[in-house]
């Protein structure tokens, strides 16, 4: 994610903690516990959730087209032994043409 250029007032980034250890759980936060069961098929029960969200973010450099934008997010959760994300890209994934952009090695996701 270290693509999207922030600096001509195009899109924004926004975040969102949950701590939800002992405490009713919002719906997003019984749909996170939801994913990681059924994509691990473990129990498991959030401690706490961070979600951060780059809205409308266009690619590096934004001085050449800020009308290619994409939205994703990144959710974070912990139940205080296990730690898993979640990488949510907008219906279609990734929309950026990578052919356009300055390295050559693109990867989505983390290693």
């Amino acid at each position: 994610w270290d693509n999207a250029d922030f600096s001509r007032g195009v899109g924004t980034t926004f975040y969102q903690e949950f701590s939800t250890l002992n405490t009713d759980k919002p719906p997003f936060i019984r749909d996170v516990e939801a994913k990681v069961r059924q994509y691990l098929r473990s129990s498991y029960s959030a401690a706490w959730t961070l979600k951060i969200t780059w809205e409308k973010a266009p690619v590096y450099a934004a001085r050449t087209d800020t009308r290619k934008t994409i939205t994703y997010q990144a959710v974070l959760t912990t139940d205080g032994f296990r730690s898993y994300i979640l990488m949510l890209y907008q219906d279609g994934g990734m929309q950026w043409d990578y052919t356009r952009l300055t390295a050559t090695n693109v990867l989505i996701g983390y290693t």
